[in-house]
């Protein structure tokens, strides 16, 4: 008996000594480190109301658009720097004529009801744009789709036909493609009061969980993560949005715990909210540019049309000034109507730095002068004076305030009017304006054709009259030429030729700036074509983690 103890003791003492030298082996050779996990719910905060989830309707709300980011997919998609990329199509070809576009859809893409994607699917979803009643919103180029040919090769297959070369026609296939299954019947003119709008069966890497709300107002949407979805799984399960009256009310919403998230933060309300800790800011530029258009074509105003008082203007403003005094440094200064960062972009082109001086010498070398330092500038009987025309907005009114303030140190007499939106859009199509600040909003193709050709002056978006041949031909050979190397170049020299002629005056490229929970990890943001677009990389966010043992050798800090 004593004999059988001593040997389980003796085995005892064994193990104890291999696991003390297992673990020192362990210790000496291994690391334990975080990873990522899968699981956990993420919670923003969004400013307005669900209306419908519907990618044919979403542009003209912002939370659709938010929302159906995550539940839908398009054939294509915009990447960073405004180039079209694979979403649905894993590949297109596009023929040599400029003509024919040919998208091979994945064998591996599924609705969230399991069903499989389709040319079915890619087929009704443009006839219902192609429909003259479509009730969808301009951007997604009805007029364009209206001059197309489809046809269904296979199942996994569809061929475009257009009527005349068009460059800029990828753009259009990022459209959220519909399930043919779930929407047939229902008509483009029944789109609005589809049921499918509160239901929707998407096929991108979130489904429709939850749909809460109350008094016919959605306080809340729950989407899962999508098991079948063709890329990558989420790391998080859940992402859940719950909806407020205003920016504000979404920010004491994060105070008060009820949200991890903050979709949008607003210049007014970056001082709240960097003081608080926890929440991560992150900011990108978006694909939007404020201009200050000049009304060319308007008789009364002929200094507009000399362009080296164009150009003294543009030397006199101090934008970086405005974007910090105004727009507490959200934005960036810009000297191109293309958007920096885009593949057409050309850093290299001419600017204009504020300099005072050389445009004071600019005015008086095209004869406008002024008798005194505290009078306006006057050439024969014409005063340089001029209304500057903004949309009713506190931070537009401000900055059009600053413009005018820093163009009267120039001897130039600036009155602002400011209006509503919808009375600036009027102003602007009818041209019944002398100058006005605006945001363009550009996403995708950098395609300048619609505001500086002159085709553009009378019924177009040429808004400020501008009438220069050579400009027109370079914005026309770059539509029609589908070889992106050579639609570069010419626009190389279109900004070349616009920084010389200045027909307006760009100001600055705005900043989008989004709040997330510092227990969020890995969330990036890159420049932006829409503010949905800050989920762009959502499939790398995670929120549980996991610890495992790696070689210190092969250890790496957490991202």
């Amino acid at each position: 008996m004593t004999r059988h103890i001593r040997w389980q003791m003796l085995v005892i003492l064994v193990g104890v000594v291999l696991l003390v030298l297992l673990l020192t082996y362990l210790a000496i050779n291994y690391t334990t480190v975080l990873r990522p996990g899968h699981g956990g719910t993420y919670v923003e905060g969004i400013a307005g109301q669900p209306q419908a989830l519907n990618p044919l309707l979403s542009g003209f709300n912002p939370p659709d658009q938010d929302l159906c980011a995550l539940i839908f997919s398009g054939l294509t998609r915009l990447g960073e720097d405004g180039k079209v990329e694979p979403d649905l199509a894993s590949d297109w070809d596009i023929g040599a004529d400029g003509l024919t576009y040919t998208f091979y859809l994945r064998s591996n893409a599924y609705w969230h009801d399991g069903t499989p994607v389709t040319v079915d699917d890619v087929i009704l979803t443009i006839r219902l744009i192609q429909d003259p009643e479509f009730p969808g919103p301009p951007e997604l180029g009805a007029d364009v789709w209206r001059m197309v040919k489809i046809k269904e090769i296979d199942d996994l297959t569809v061929q475009f036909t257009l009527d005349e070369p068009y460059a800029p026609f990828l753009d259009y296939t990022t459209v959220g493609i519909l399930p043919a299954h779930r929407v047939a019947g229902i008509g483009a003119a029944g789109l609005p009061a589809a049921s499918f709008n509160l239901a929707p069966v998407g096929s991108g890497p979130f489904q429709v969980e939850e749909i809460e709300g109350e008094k016919g107002t959605v306080t809340s949407v729950v989407l899962k993560h999508f098991p079948r979805y063709y890329r990558a799984r989420p790391y998080l399960d859940r992402i859940q949005f719950r909806f407020y009256a205003d920016y504000g009310a979404v920010l004491d919403a994060y105070t008060a715990g009820q949200v991890e998230g903050v979709a949008s933060v607003r210049a007014q309300d970056l001082p709240r909210a960097r003081e608080l800790a926890d929440l991560d800011l992150f900011s990108a530029q978006i694909a939007e540019y404020g201009i200050v258009f000049l009304n060319l074509a308007d008789d009364d105003l002929p200094f507009f049309q000399e362009h080296a008082v164009r150009q003294a203007m543009m030397l006199a403003l101090d934008r970086q000034a405005l974007i910090d005094e105004v727009l507490e440094g959200q934005a960036l200064v810009t000297d191109s109507p293309i958007l920096p960062g885009t593949w057409a972009y050309e850093a290299n082109a001419s600017g204009y730095d504020h300099d005072l001086q050389r445009a004071q010498a600019l005015l008086d070398e095209a004869g406008w002068v002024r008798a005194t330092q505290g009078d306006a500038r006057h050439k024969g009987g014409d005063r340089f004076r001029f209304t500057l025309l903004t949309s009713r907005v506190p931070q537009r009114e401000a900055a059009a305030e600053m413009l005018a303030e820093q163009w009267a140190e120039l001897g130039l007499e600036v009155v602002v009017e400011s209006v509503s939106a919808a009375e600036l859009r009027e102003a602007l199509n009818a041209r019944r304006f002398q100058a006005a600040l605006v945001h363009l909003a550009l996403p995708g193709d950098p395609d300048p054709y619609p505001f500086w050709h002159e085709k553009q002056i009378d019924e177009g978006q040429n808004y400020a009259g501008f009438e220069h041949r050579r400009i027109s031909e370079v914005t026309e050979q770059a539509r029609v030429t589908p070889n992106e190397n050579r639609r570069r170049v010419l626009y190389e020299e279109f900004q070349e030729l616009f920084a010389e002629q200045l027909p307006s005056l760009p100001l600055y490229v705005p900043v989008y700036t989004y709040g997330v929970d510092q227990r969020i990890n890995d969330v990036q943001i890159g420049p932006l074509m829409h503010p949905s677009d800050r989920f762009r990389t959502v499939l790398n966010w995670w929120l549980v983690h996991r610890r495992v043992f790696v070689r210190e050798a092969e250890a790496a800090p957490m991202p």
